[in-house]
């Protein structure tokens, strides 16, 4: 019955999915922003649907019952924070640039080859968050249907691909509004269910209130902090969310749906950690996810069905997302296509992108296989990001005196002080480092969470640094250079659909 259900909710997102997708009606322009043509519920649904994956849900009641609340909350909490402060400065703008990809603004800002290497680094980044989402697939039908991991995630990767490939964003963007009524139900019927059947009652030191979470490092603060600035800060350059702000009709529509969307995302995540310390006697440290365990021996099939659907939901959507912005910017900014057409006029990057989305999944399927985790491959994802990126796409909002050579030490100085560090520790997030570590003496578990903003601060000294050095070696009273903050592109001819 419940295997019934959740398979009813799939094919019915499916079918979503490759209704609207006439719409991209071979461009690529409406494949990769919906013709620039969203409005706010779409917008925001899609913003929301790429916060709540199941990192956000599976990983946040894993680490929220194990650890507590804040560990675990930090997920949900540290994405609404990153679409409230994308809301509050960068949304308007960046939708008025009328961009296809992220890297498309590097570019603009500093050159060819911070465009390359920032896109690089997307990537890779992305294909880490596509795996955290695969992850989930693996273990969910794994528990229900019986069938390895590795095929679980290859299910959930076609079931994917059925609606990007045909239909993109248009696509994305309806089916996210399907899954997120779906998961902001389940999220909310499981708490009440867990509340009215056994308490919320909350293990002493492991709840919302108990600020040694965030004050203590031997409760884990730094790590508590470093997730939540990793996703709050390092998600802002997030291509998925950005290629949902570049679908918004308008600048005003992308800034609202980035305030809707960190409100559902709070809405969605916090009933998941405190249904997680709810439950910490009941399903206890058992094999594979407690969220799972729960639903599979205790609680009700329809309610089981549902938050399952909801799950499933929360992986689609984000993967989708992931899919479609990592295969947009790998074909767009790395293989150089700003043509979108070829000398017959025939729409070639939309053909290329598709052929592309295969190539990603199988490095997501590769890392979804080699590290089995959720919560962790997020926030590493964007750990990422905020050292090597944040610091340039920040600074190129503030100032008009930036440089290509202040872009290039940040990303160079940040991600090598973050990728030393991450090697050295023999933690990452409260998990043992499986991925890549090097024995040695000068690094404990102890020092967990702290390569987050060493990393970070190396990115941002390294920018500043750069640029004094630069102006202390310019002429007296000489302006900077008109090479280095290029026009900004015409925007693509905006198509409106009924």
């Amino acid at each position: 019955m419940i295997i019934l259900g959740i398979a009813i909710s799939v094919l019915a997102v499916i079918g979503i999915g490759l209704l609207v997708a006439r719409k991209v009606d071979g461009d690529s322009v409406n494949f990769l922003v919906a013709g620039r043509s969203l409005g706010l519920p779409l917008v925001a649904a899609g913003l929301m649907g790429q916060a709540v994956d199941s990192n956000a849900t599976l990983g946040n009641t894993d680490l929220a019952g194990s650890v507590g609340f804040w560990a675990g909350a930090s997920l949900p909490l540290g994405l609404g924070l990153c679409l409230l402060l994308t809301g509050l400065f960068f949304a308007k703008p960046m939708n008025r640039m009328g961009l296809l990809t992220l890297p498309d603004f590097y570019r603009i800002k500093y050159g060819r080859g911070v465009e390359f290497s920032a896109s690089i680094l997307m990537i890779f980044s992305f294909c880490i968050l596509l795996a955290g989402n695969l992850v989930a697939g693996g273990f969910l039908f794994e528990r229900f249907l019986g069938i390895p991991y590795t095929a679980g995630v290859l299910l959930i990767v076609a079931i994917v691909l059925t609606y990007t490939v045909t239909g993109g964003m248009f696509s994305d963007a309806y089916t996210a509004l399907a899954q997120m009524v779906i998961t902001v139900i389940g999220s909310l019927a499981l708490l009440i269910w867990v509340g009215s059947t056994y308490g919320l009652d909350i293990p002493e030191g492991m709840g919302p209130f108990d600020v040694g979470q965030l004050g203590n490092s031997s409760e884990g603060a730094v790590v508590n902090w470093a997730t939540l600035i990793a996703l709050g800060i390092g998600d802002i350059v997030a291509i998925d969310f950005m290629q949902r702000i570049f679908s918004a009709r308008s600048p005003e529509i992308a800034r609202r749906a980035c305030f809707v969307g960190a409100a559902g995302t709070a809405v969605v995540g916090i009933p998941y950690a405190l249904v997680a310390l709810a439950t910490t006697d009941l399903v206890g440290d058992g094999s594979g996810p407690r969220l799972l365990t729960l639903l599979d021996e205790h609680a009700p099939a329809g309610l089981a069905i549902l938050v399952l659907s909801a799950i499933v939901a929360a992986s689609c959507s984000t993967a989708n997302g992931a899919i479609l912005g990592t295969a947009s910017v790998a074909t767009r900014n790395i293989a150089g296509r700003t043509d979108r057409t070829d000398a017959a006029g025939r729409d070639t990057l939309l053909r290329d992108v598709r052929l592309t989305m295969i190539p990603v999944v199988a490095v997501a399927i590769f890392f979804a296989v080699e590290v089995p985790q959720t919560g962790i491959l997020l926030t590493l994802a964007f750990d990422l990001m905020l050292a090597a990126l944040i610091v340039p796409f920040v600074a190129a909002h503030l100032s008009s005196r930036i440089t290509t050579a202040a872009a290039v030490a940040a990303m160079v100085a940040g991600l090598g002080v973050r990728l030393v560090l991450f090697v050295l520790t023999p933690t990452m997030y409260g998990v043992p480092n499986t991925v890549l570590h090097i024995d040695n003496s000068l690094i404990g578990p102890g020092f967990d969470g702290w390569p987050t903003f060493f990393g970070f601060l190396a990115s941002l000294l390294a920018f500043l640094g750069t640029l004094a050095v630069q102006r202390l070696r310019e002429p007296a009273g000489k302006s900077a250079a008109p090479g280095d903050i290029p026009p900004l592109p015409t925007p693509e001819p905006v198509v409106q659909h009924g």
